[in-house]
């Protein structure tokens, strides 16, 4: 029996003893099964029958009417490098998991590339219950065994971008948003994501300075009550604090609450008129937001006020409707957490042959499936009209346009990335055709998504066949 110090090969071999995971760690970076299925497979030799999988929501997180798909170019940057080098191929053996599986499966991993096609929504598209955010058409072995990376990354960015449309949505096109949410995010690449996935549906900035650099984009933020304090304390006070900070940075928001924000504001108010100083902006991060602002406005009024401090759509909402004097808001938490997508990925077709899953609040879909969305031209612009979730053997309807697009054939890329202008662009025009009554943040009317004739009718052909599993 191989003890736990004979297994230390995430040190020695793959040095992953910090946890740290690199580009070339992430053919390990996925479940068990998904390897152990991989190894039944070639044991059954069915590992090359071609398979489809389709990533959708069956139902949107409570209070949604609409998700926005993100996270498709991260996806497609780990199936253009997947494969597993010699080291890790010998980690998997020390573990005696496989000790049983076939030396086949031991040659598939030494030759791993993904070969198969891809279909996905572009990112910034808008998506409703049920509707496949991608396709995946592989070798079976290959589409299974990318599921959870593909899961994880569409999972996480697809919420964050849906929180920062809304965000956007509630607040204005005028309005600045800053993205603060690093330090609550749920691990460093987290953050990253998270960042990206913010600024691509709608956010001006991120505080997160790898992410804006990595990106190219400035990274954006003021300062911590900590600089005031600790430079207030050794330099006598909270107006030497903020002369100090605006000396080495004028173009960045003081931050006034950490005293007394009205005093504050006063004081500066006395330099700016004076002639002594230019202010960028100020922020507050605490109190009642709503009289604090107005109170900080009367005394700057030609200042950009910024608010931060545990905010999300339906606080600014309230803030907004309340009247406050707020320009700009810096969102952290409650951008980056949150109830979760739940995003699955499901095996729609094998060998040819459509399958599909019934199960108490669990039913799949069968066959590879196509939208066919329809917009109308009113007065108020382009609007959503109807979705259609049909095959992809399907034509479009007058009006219809099939919206999921093909980005890896035969393993090979077709498309170049996205820059996050692009996606912004397109966020923004998606959430701008939705109707009313999706958007709002109260009393939400699901989107209905009509199935179409030919799809209804396969879904009964396969409950009659031994393609229909029932639980």
């Amino acid at each position: 029996m191989t003890t736990v110090s004979e297994l230390g090969y995430l040190e020695r071999d793959i040095q992953q003893s910090s946890l740290f995971v690199n580009a070339d760690d992430c053919s390990l970076l996925t479940d068990l099964y998904q390897l152990t299925m991989a190894a039944c497979y070639v044991g059954e030799g069915v590992e090359d029958k071609q398979a489809s999988f389709e990533l959708f929501v069956r139902r949107l997180p409570s209070g949604f009417g609409y998700l926005i798909a993100m996270g498709l170019a991260q996806a497609l940057d780990y199936l253009e490098k997947l494969q597993f080098n010699q080291a890790q191929i010998e980690a998997l053996k020390r573990t005696e998991i496989f000790n049983n599986a076939p030396e086949r499966f031991w040659k598939l991993l030494e030759n791993a590339r993904f070969t198969g096609n891809v279909w996905a929504l572009p990112e910034g598209s808008v998506v409703f219950e049920n509707e496949p955010l991608l396709r995946v058409e592989a070798p079976l072995w290959q589409a299974q065994l990318v599921e959870t990376y593909l899961l994880n990354v569409i999972n996480y960015q697809t919420l964050i971008a849906t929180r920062a449309a809304r965000i956007r949505d509630v607040a204005g096109e005028k309005a600045t948003l800053l993205e603060f949410g690093t330090r609550r995010a749920f691990s460093p690449q987290g953050a990253v994501w998270a960042a990206r996935a913010a600024l691509a549906a709608g956010f001006d900035a991120t505080s997160n300075v790898f992410a804006a650099l990595q990106l190219g984009t400035k990274p954006s933020g003021t300062m911590a009550h900590a600089l005031v304090m600790a430079l207030s304390a050794l330099e006598g006070s909270e107006e030497q604090a903020f002369t100090a900070f605006h000396r080495y940075f004028p173009g960045a928001a003081l931050l006034i609450d950490t005293y007394n924000t009205v005093a504050a504001a006063e004081r500066l108010s006395e330099k700016i008129n004076s002639g002594e100083i230019e202010l960028a902006g100020v922020r507050l991060d605490s109190g009642d937001l709503v009289k604090l602002s107005n109170q900080v406005r009367s005394y700057l009024p030609n200042v950009p006020i910024f608010a931060s401090g545990d905010l999300n759509e339906w606080e600014i909402t309230r803030l907004k409707t309340a009247g406050a004097q707020i320009d700009g808001y810096g969102v952290g938490t409650k951008l980056v957490t949150g109830s979760p997508v739940n995003g699955v990925y499901k095996l729609v077709e094998i060998d040819g042959i459509p399958v599909m899953k019934q199960s108490s609040g669990k039913t799949t879909y069968p066959g590879r499936k196509q939208i066919f969305r329809r917009y109308s031209n009113t007065s108020d612009g382009m609007k959503l009209e109807n979705d259609r979730l049909g095959l992809v053997t399907e034509e479009p309807l007058i009006g219809e346009q099939p919206m999921l697009q093909i980005f890896v054939k035969e393993g090979m890329r077709l498309k170049h990335p996205e820059d996050l202008n692009t996606i912004k662009r397109r966020t923004f025009s998606q959430v701008s055709s939705l109707p009313e009554h999706i958007k709002q943040l109260e009393n939400i009317s699901q989107f209905q998504v009509e199935i179409s004739q030919d799809l209804e009718k396969l879904v009964q052909t396969t409950k009659k066949s031994h393609a229909y599993i029932k639980i």
